[in-house]
């Protein structure tokens, strides 16, 4: 079966977030975490069926669509995973502001690093815990830890929680065993609970990498996680508000639905649908998506190494490069990229909102056209600066 990933859908004036941004101006939205593609085939229809019955009460999960998610869970990762640890969500973000509530008390340690995801960094002051933050290193062509730092960090700050992205957004990186052995040593060593956002484990674009999940490497490590993951991004359906904790600890898995209780509302029937149909159903949608996104990633590497004052290491998994502007802004003045390309008519997401400014994330989630012509409209500004 073919897919078509290239002819664009016209989401302007529509209920979109990503586009109405900018509705009645002449830029190509490339910023927030969407993909401008259709759902897959398998998912419309499984949706069409469910409406089709007609009647939307409360729900819960049903054992096709458990048997689904410990079904997808074991083949794409060799990770085996009892019914009983998973938690239902609306979204990811909500469960972090949970997870920093159920660990520690008022005023604990959250620790994270930089640059990240924002939510990240906003959790923590939500639940009345103190953010504790540490940089990531780039090396050349790859974003790696200080762990050094990061053990140094974590005795001086006495954090309970460390919230870790994983693959990483927005640096693209997919931690490998090692690093993901050392984030094990150091929340044994300091006793953290790590939750784990693994929301993108199914968007690994480099064929020789795979994605571990944090909770996988021992069951000690597994009592210790909270895992966090959902079809959203992969299989374009965020506003279906479908997720799931993974919390293998009974103790811990108590103290995450006690803070659920009373906040949380129950999830979205046509997300459940959705997400067994996803799960089930879409591998060869799923396929064919990782190789177009791949071929957008080389697109946005190999045009943006032609820009002067950029850089941008490769994306290893995610639709989202990270771009640095370092030097662009620093030899032309530039205060705020983000400012000066969507003047130039391409809307990026700022750096300052990850923690690191002078970077802007770029989402090529899109088609190609609408990928070439953002990144022509970058090129042609660059190269208007006196």
């Amino acid at each position: 079966m073919s897919f078509d990933f290239d002819t664009p859908i016209d989401r302007r004036g529509s209920d979109s977030l990503k586009w109405s941004r900018y509705a009645g101006r002449d830029v190509v939205p490339l910023w927030v975490a969407d993909m401008d593609f259709a759902a897959p085939p398998a998912v419309l229809d499984a949706l069409h069926h469910r409406i089709d019955h007609g009647v939307f009460g409360y729900a819960k999960a049903w054992p096709s669509l458990m048997e689904a998610v410990q079904d997808h869970l074991q083949g794409e990762y060799g990770w085996q995973i009892e019914p009983s640890w998973i938690v239902w969500i609306p979204g990811v973000v909500a469960a972090f502001n949970v997870a920093c509530r159920a660990v520690g008390g008022t005023g604990a340690g959250v620790f994270t690093t930089t640059p990240v995801y924002p939510p990240f960094l906003t959790a923590p002051e939500h639940s009345g815990r103190h953010l504790v933050t540490l940089p990531l290193v780039r090396n050349g062509r790859r974003w790696q830890w200080d762990f050094a730092a990061t053990d140094k960090a974590l005795a001086e700050s006495r954090a309970r929680l460390w919230l870790l992205c994983h693959p990483h957004n927005p640096v693209g990186r997919v931690w490998n065993e090692d690093e993901l052995q050392e984030i094990a040593r150091l929340a044994e060593k300091h006793d953290l609970v790590v939750c784990s956002d693994e929301i993108h484990c199914g968007l690994v674009l480099d064929p020789a990498t795979k994605h571990k999940p944090l909770a996988a490497l021992s069951p000690a490590m597994a009592k210790r996680t909270i895992t966090l993951m959902a079809p959203s991004k992969t299989f374009n359906i965020p506003a279906l508000y479908s997720a799931f904790a993974v919390i293998p600890d009974p103790a811990l898995r108590r103290a995450f639905s006690r803070v659920m209780d009373g906040i949380m509302p129950h999830i979205n029937t046509l997300g459940l649908v959705a997400t067994e149909a996803a799960y089930r159903d879409c591998g060869e949608w799923h396929g064919a998506l990782i190789d177009y996104l791949r071929g957008n990633a080389r697109r946005v590497e190999e045009t943006v190494a032609t820009m002067p004052g950029l850089s941008v290491t490769p994306v290893e998994a995610t639709y989202l490069a990270w771009i640095d502007c370092r030097e662009l802004c620093a030899a032309k003045g530039i205060d705020n990229p983000q400012r000066f390309f969507e003047k130039a008519g391409v809307g990026l997401s700022d750096g300052c909102d990850f923690g690191l400014p002078s970077f802007v994330r770029l989402n090529f989630g899109c088609p190609r056209a609408t990928l070439d012509e953002g990144l022509a409209r970058m090129a042609a500004a660059i190269n208007a600066l006196p």
